[in-house]
């Protein structure tokens, strides 16, 4: 964060500790505060505010508190996690979540010998942090498969890891654009790389990391396809190359000539910004009058669900996207309108 242009100190919430981050009015600030797990707004104070965390406290250059810092034995532990981690062939991305994760569990129970934590400890983090603080579900599961992973390599230890309990699975539908949606996004910039790009990722179903991951021989011109290298789970996969999408990389290819990856920063030789592209998507639907919180995974949720809609066969979506489980890919046929639009509705015939 560019601390010039926040400020930021510790407040009460509920009687829990959050720190509250004071900065002008202004809708990128705004909404690269929402990115921060936790954030909320207090109505009455008229303020945002964050978990109080080592890691935000680090952000915004607050001393850290005495409550939120781990004990010597788990920053040894935490290392030795990552290292097992590594030798697992984890991602960086994952040893990153599951380490922060793990630290923030053995923060809450700094009082504690690792040996000694238990049971009750887990649930009483659940309720004092994750609940006390609005953490989402999601998190909660990040913390519970880092919990698990981390004490079934710990050999005197009183935790019965089958009986950590994950929260309940919330059943949140995939935001879905429509196709006159989608179209008003991806001509909405003349820029030539911010336009293939946005274009790239919807026509491919692309996560923002395997857009930007993209080099370009990863472009198969000749068979048409795209090759994603070490996607999520560290699955190769190739997807179908739209020929008008084609033509839009050969266009780019020409003016940009990129040497390392497809799309490069200012930097030559070095991966496009994910954060620079995704306030590329924020300018494209503020210029169409767009008012949804879209995010560049709208564009893969609406890929998904338009293939649905066209006639595609589930299974080849779930190929498409990578999904190891048909059940993941299955949620969007809860937001495919094609069935629901041949209901008639009896309010019709009155």
């Amino acid at each position: 964060m560019n601390t010039k242009k926040w400020q930021a100190k510790q407040i009460k919430d509920n009687s829990v500790d959050r720190i509250a981050v004071y900065f002008e009015n202004s809708k990128e600030l705004i909404s690269r505060i929402k990115t921060i797990e936790g954030a909320q707004w207090s109505q009455q104070n008229k303020v945002w505010h964050l978990p109080d965390t080592e890691e935000n406290r680090k952000r915004f250059k607050l001393a850290p508190s005495s409550n939120n810092l781990l004990s010597e034995e788990g920053i040894v532990q935490i290392e030795k996690f990552k290292h097992w981690l590594r030798s697992k062939r984890y991602s960086e991305s994952t040893l990153k979540t599951y380490s922060e994760a793990l630290k923030s569990f053995l923060i809450f129970c700094n009082t504690k010998a690792i040996k000694d934590i238990n049971n009750d400890d887990v649930i009483g983090y659940n309720n004092e942090y994750i609940l006390k603080n609005n953490l989402s579900s999601s998190y909660q599961n990040q913390v519970v498969n880092a919990i698990k992973l981390f004490f079934r390599i710990i050999k005197d230890s009183t935790i019965e890891i089958a009986k950590i309990h994950r929260p309940k699975r919330e059943k949140v539908l995939p935001n879905v654009l429509s196709k006159e949606e989608v179209k008003a996004i991806l001509e909405a910039h003349r820029n030539l790389k911010h336009k293939t790009m946005l274009s790239l990722i919807y026509s491919c179903g692309l996560r923002c990391g395997e857009l930007l991951a993209l080099k370009p021989v990863h472009i198969d011109s000749k068979r048409n396809i795209v090759l994603l290298k070490n996607a999520k789970g560290k699955k190769d996969r190739i997807v179908p190359l739209s020929p008008k999408i084609l033509e839009m990389l050969r266009e780019y290819y020409k003016m940009y000539k990129p040497q390392i990856y497809l799309f490069e920063g200012q930097t030559t030789g070095m991966p496009y910004d994910a954060r620079s592209l995704q306030l590329i998507l924020k300018q494209a639907i503020k210029k169409v009058g767009i008012t949804k919180p879209v995010t560049l995974h709208w564009l893969r949720h609406s890929y998904a669900t338009h293939l649905l809609e066209s006639g595609t066969d589930l299974r080849y979506i779930q190929e498409l996207l990578g999904h190891n489980s048909s059940k993941t890919t299955e949620i969007y046929t809860h937001v495919s309108t094609k069935s629901l639009q041949q209901i008639k509705s009896p309010f019709d015939d009155l």
